[in-house]
């Protein structure tokens, strides 16, 4: 019987209309490094969708490639940005930023996320201590939307994080390489919230029904103006730029981006139903597309025979957390079948 893989949301290819106008596409001669038409009617599709035409907007291969080159480009060189204890770029990137010579400084999380009033806290703290000139300074907050575990920021939290920020001169930046799967869960915040309560964000298109790509958005021109030759000393600069042009444009066509992430989250709902049903315990109360549960270890084993997961940490010397995850193109039968087998 064939396995069932529900590990992460970029295991599959792209979704078809992506691989149909690469092929329509195939042999036609284009400018380079995101200087062709379909990048830019990408980019203009995406300033329409967050109804800011001053957008500045740069198509980028992966997430920790657009985590270090944003980051850079927001910071001075004697800066360091700031992000929960659990968040990506703390616990999953290898040291990408910190290789840019910026320190990665955490407070530690609430559900995942940054809480208002500690960042708040933080910096009031910081400028009380009489040796902060010792000590590196915050030029930008880090969150990500959803976060690792699956959580999201309301809209009244995006908003109180981006006015602390401004009020201590940090810019506020949003990863989201999961954001389609934000959007399409229950959640107050729309895709012209994220762009108005911060001052960059990225569109992840990686994870939600692209080859690859992710589309970083900063607010205006002004926060980063030589943002493409940053991208090159980045090796972010791809010449054939017309492939997550291609695929950027094709998502922000009928709806593609939102129908697909909908799809995702219609069957990790059901998902963790199944779950419940059958008293696992919810390790994580997550809306989106990332599910935690709770396992004793020898059912894990089991589990692993048949199904392909995310070992998430240890719970005690007996259970397990461990994450499914669905996607653009998880197919229902299978989440019936992982149900059927756990």
């Amino acid at each position: 019987m064939e396995k069932l893989f529900f590990d992460s949301d970029y295991m599959e290819g792209a979704i078809p209309e992506i691989l149909k106008k690469l092929i329509v596409t195939n042999f036609e001669k284009t400018a380079g490094y995101g200087l062709d038409e379909y990048s830019e009617s990408a980019k203009r599709k995406i300033r329409e969708a967050i109804a800011n035409p001053d957008a500045d907007v740069y198509l980028l291969v992966g997430g920790t490639q657009s985590n270090a080159t944003v980051i850079d480009s927001l910071l001075k060189s004697y800066e360091g940005v700031l992000a929960c204890d659990s968040g990506h770029i703390a616990v999953h990137e290898a040291g990408a930023v910190e290789q840019s010579s910026h320190k990665v400084i955490t407070i530690p999380n609430r559900s995942g996320k940054v809480d208002p009033a500690d960042l708040k806290q933080y910096f009031e703290l910081f400028e009380a201590d009489a040796n902060h000139d010792h000590e590196v300074p915050v030029g930008a907050v880090y969150i990500s939307h959803p976060t690792e575990l699956g959580t999201l920021y309301t809209k009244q939290e995006l908003k109180d994080l981006y006015e602390i920020c401004q009020k201590n001169n940090a810019y506020l930046f949003l990863d989201g390489a999961r954001l389609g799967y934000g959007l399409a869960a229950k959640t107050d915040v729309t895709l012209q919230d994220v762009a108005k309560y911060t001052d960059v964000f990225y569109i992840g298109g990686t994870k939600v029904g692209a080859l690859f790509g992710e589309a970083v958005v900063f607010k205006n021109r002004k926060i980063c103006p030589k943002f493409f030759t940053l991208m090159k000393r980045h090796g972010a600069l791809l010449a054939k730029g017309r492939i997550p042009g291609i695929q950027f444009d094709t998502l922000f066509s009928d709806d593609n981006y939102m129908k697909y992430a909908r799809h995702a989250i219609a069957l990790a709902d059901k998902l963790e139903a199944g779950f419940r049903a059958k008293n696992y315990q919810i390790a994580y109360e997550s809306p989106t597309n990332q599910k935690f549960i709770l396992i004793e270890n020898t059912k894990m084993e089991e589990l692993k025979k048949k199904v392909s997961f995310s070992f998430w940490e240890t719970y005690d010397k007996d259970h397990t957390v461990i994450r499914f995850v669905t996607s653009w193109a998880t197919r229902e039968e299978d989440v019936d079948r992982l149900l059927e087998i756990i």
